[in-house]
């Protein structure tokens, strides 16, 4: 490996990205466990994870140093962290086993077109609506992980107001799921039509 390739590697950017696939085993080790202080640690690491996900990409751009490996590092990373909260959530009834499957199926199927795309030479950029659904994903999974009651305080008047963290995870999630779906079919939809070309 020479220096140039090296350093193509080790840049900020990337760091960031493997930092957040670092973090990924110390989430799923909270998850083992169903109790309230647990899976506040556990949503504390996704949020940092997730806030990772946007300063890299941010970084690179504003850096130029836009890389290769970051490229296929970056989306990768993103989607570990989503399909490990996912399914550590599972056996404990968090989310409905049907939306976890839709979500890493498209997923998967997704990566392996993009896989086929690649192979031809041919790159379809991530639209508008898959950022979108990442967005959802993220908020959707930050309030099943949190999962309990919280109590906010607004003031005198009106000192506390309790929020079931599990149904506002449930909502985005609901939202995530369509989404999911729509990019999906949105995704294969270009996908077919640059083939046919």
């Amino acid at each position: 490996m020479t220096p140039q390739s090296r350093s193509q590697i080790w840049n900020i950017p990337n760091i960031l990205t493997l930092l957040r696939i670092a973090l990924i085993p110390v989430m799923v080790v909270l998850l083992f466990s169903d109790s309230r202080d647990d899976g506040f640690w556990a949503a504390a690491i996704f949020a940092i994870a997730s806030t990772t996900d946007w300063l890299d990409g941010y970084l690179a751009r504003r850096m130029q140093i836009v890389t290769v490996f970051g490229k296929f590092l970056d989306p990768i990373a993103d989607k570990l962290m989503v399909m490990a909260a996912l399914i550590m959530i599972l056996p404990f009834g968090r989310a409905p086993a049907w939306m976890v499957l839709v979500i890493l199926g498209r997923e998967i199927i997704i990566t392996g077109l993009r896989g086929i795309a690649s192979s031809e030479g041919i790159v379809i950029s991530a639209s508008d609506l898959g950022k979108l659904k990442t967005i959802f994903q993220i908020v959707a999974i930050l309030g099943l992980l949190l999962h309990y009651d919280y109590r906010w305080c607004f003031g005198i008047d009106n000192p506390y107001l309790v929020v079931n963290m599990h149904h506002v995870g449930m909502f985005y999630l609901w939202i995530a799921t369509i989404i999911t779906i729509w990019s999906g079919v949105d995704y294969l939809y270009k996908f077919m039509r640059i083939i046919a070309r």
